[in-house]
This record gives C-alpha cells, structure tokens and sequence, in this order.
C-alpha cells in the first residue's frame, strides 16, 4: 500500500503529460499525414520554408510545384508545409 502512494504521483504526472503534451502531438501528425494523402494536382500549397506554389505533378513523393509563371520547382510531399483553401 505504502509503495502505492509513492507511485501514485508519478502516474498522475505521467497521465497529465500524455494528456497535454503526446496525444496532441501525435493527432497533429496524424491530420498532416492525411493532408498530405490527399493532395492533388491544382492544389494550392506552402511548403515548410514558406514558400508558395501550385501543384503541377505529383509523382510518388515527388511533387512539382509551379511558384510563379513557368517556374516549376521538384520537392518532396514530407515538404508540403500545408494546404491553402480555396
């Protein structure tokens, strides 16, 4: 019993971190996952350096992003930053 009541703040501290720091975390990556798995030729994307772009191609992991008027740039989808509405 008296280990019990040792432990019993650990667990408590252990329980708030994962509420407030891990599963945000991990539904944060998971909505980027399905972001990324839906993305389309039209697209209108950022990547994670800030820049902006339409999506020409996209060719396994390759995707060609049109930045300005015949302007076509190659990187990879992990580098897709986020979506932007229309």
């Amino acid at each position: 019993m008296e280990a019990l009541t040792q432990l019993l703040p650990l667990i408590i501290i252990f329980a708030i971190f994962y509420f407030i720091l891990i599963r945000p975390q991990q539904q944060k990556q998971k909505q980027h996952k399905l972001m990324l798995d839906s993305l389309q030729k039209g697209d209108k994307v950022v990547t994670i350096g800030g820049i902006y772009g339409i999506i020409r191609d996209i060719k396994g992991e390759v995707i060609t992003l049109e930045i300005a008027k015949d302007v076509l740039i190659n990187t990879t989808r992990s580098a897709i930053g986020a979506k932007q509405e229309k």
